[in-house]
């Protein structure tokens, strides 16, 4: 079975094909992602239109390179019908860029021997989420291949799994607690055993806690911009605060809240209000204020992650999402979870550094996992590509 993956939720382009055999071993055959962060670095942000404009762009290229890796890019020997140009034009209305280019490589390419399409139809920005859940309808409209919508949240959990290790998906290891930290989502999941019939799915999932109002990722990226640090905040934060120990001057939002809820505009505004106090703003002064912001953040999401699998009786943890990439507090959790440290007798699962960050291959994942569980009752996961919409606000 071959997998083609479509994400296109926020500021990164991604197509993945993943192999997956008999007895479940996943191939991973291309994962290529075009990244924007050059387009919004003078912005200090990602703006939703703007983002939109580069997936119309990068999309067409940014797939034929994953065709081509994963050996399924074939000159076309017939001849494209002209008579589904109109539909595909109707599909594709709200994006003529990518219509031209879409039907342009259909002229060229003949379809990929894949089995289904897995595509990211929310939460995100509607507007980049849109880009791709298109392109994937007018795929499966031209090639005649299932489309199957993939929630983004569950994409960064399920990623752990693509290569399993003995614990992955040992129901020994369940129920677990899922931290998904990133620019536009900061979330505590209670993940129940897998195997489970709930909606289809692999797993059912809870809501915890959830922020408040920014993001983690968000936090990192504002506060980044408060010191002239640029953009994406949080690898140059990171960066700029290794080896120096944080002093703990800055505020650490809901800390003692009885629930598992976030909250870090109060620490946006404390490292605003700071840095409007000093005077001489050198490489030492932002280094230090670096520190003191990466270390603010890791102690909240500690705190909060450590009560709710305390609270349930997690036996893991599983990291998703862009911050969880950040190695201090990798090593943070490590030291809690499993070094001297250790406090909790809990699993850590994590991906790889570069599968934390978004990227077609977590969908491709997803999309198996569904799609294997799909004839349970009351699945609601192979779905007719004209009944595929896109939702900023989609709950896991």
């Amino acid at each position: 079975m071959k997998i083609l993956a479509i994400e296109t939720s926020c500021d990164d382009t991604g197509v993945a094909v993943l192999e997956v055999s008999k007895t479940s071993n996943f191939k991973v055959l291309s994962n290529v992602i075009a990244s924007q962060i050059k387009v919004h670095q003078k912005y200090g942000g990602v703006f939703p239109m703007m983002a939109k404009r580069e997936h119309q762009r990068n999309l067409v290229p940014v797939f034929m390179r994953a065709l081509k890796q994963a050996k399924l890019l074939k000159i076309s020997n017939s001849q494209f019908l002209i008579s589904k140009t109109e539909k595909i034009k109707e599909i594709l209305g709200r994006e003529p860029e990518l219509y031209k280019k879409l039907v342009s490589f259909l002229k060229k390419y003949d379809k990929p021997k894949v089995d289904f399409i897995s595509v990211t139809n929310g939460p995100g920005l509607e507007p980049c989420l849109w880009v791709g859940v298109n392109f994937a309808k007018a795929l499966s409209y031209v090639w005649d291949i299932p489309v199957i919508p993939v929630n983004h949240i569950e994409g960064h959990i399920l990623v752990n799994f693509l290569n399993p290790r003995p614990h992955a998906l040992n129901p020994k290891s369940f129920p677990a607690i899922a931290l998904v930290v990133s620019g536009g989502h900061t979330q505590i999941i209670l993940v129940r055993k897998p195997f489970g019939a709930a909606q289809g799915k692999l797993f059912s999932y809870e809501i915890l806690g959830e922020t408040r109002d920014d993001a983690a990722g968000e936090c990192f990226d504002k506060c980044a911009k408060i010191l002239g640090l640029g953009y994406p905040g949080g690898p140059i934060i990171s960066k700029m605060a290794e080896g120096i120990k944080p002093t703990n001057t800055l505020p650490r939002p809901m800390f003692n809240t009885k629930d598992y809820d976030f909250s870090f505009s109060g620490l946006k505004t404390a490292v605003l209000y700071a840095d409007r106090k000093v005077a001489n703003k050198n490489i030492n002064y932002k280094r230090a204020m670096s520190a003191e912001v990466q270390q603010a953040i890791i102690d909240v999401l500690i705190k909060k992650t450590t009560k709710a699998i305390k609270d349930f009786g997690a036996k893991s943890l599983i990291l998703g999402g862009g911050v969880s990439a950040n190695k201090e507090l990798r090593k943070q959790f490590k030291a809690c979870l499993l070094g001297q440290e250790k406090l909790i007798d809990t699993e850590l699962i994590f991906p790889e550094p570069k599968l934390s960050t978004d990227n077609g291959l977590m969908i491709a994942v997803t999309g198996y996992f569904n799609r294997r569980n799909s004839l349970q009752p009351g699945s609601v996961q192979a779905k007719k590509w004209e009944k595929i919409v896109a939702n900023g606000n989609l709950r896991i």
